[in-house]
């Protein structure tokens, strides 16, 4: 089914970077914890992501990503995550973030 226009602006994609990242031993699949700045209007949003195959915590730190900032919060066991990181879904499962080419402000939204 198609979006309209309307529908897809609705959808509040932001730029971001990691600037917290913990194990999270209660996820049922092997996840992150991340704590993510989006600048100075948005501010900080914690994300629960399953992306431990590709990546480690070190890889993660102040790198910058893409996330959806206006879905309704979500209770994963203790956790409450904040947001939705993105990323590209190979077919093991395998997460790639999507993020941009260049170093950028954080808070910036995607269109």
């Amino acid at each position: 089914m198609d979006l309209t226009w309307q529908e897809f602006d609705r959808v509040e994609m932001y730029v971001g970077t990691i600037v917290e990242v913990n194990d999270f031993p209660e996820a049922r699949k092997p996840a992150f914890q991340l704590t993510i700045d989006f600048g100075e209007a948005i501010g900080l949003r914690k994300s629960s992501a399953q992306i431990t195959k590709r990546y480690s915590k070190a890889d993660l730190l102040q790198r910058q990503i893409v996330a959806v900032i206006n879905f309704p919060k979500k209770q994963i066991g203790k956790f409450m995550s904040e947001c939705l990181v993105l990323g590209a879904v190979g077919e093991d499962g395998d997460v790639i973030l999507l993020a941009p080419d260049f170093k950028i402000k954080n808070g910036l939204r995607i269109g």
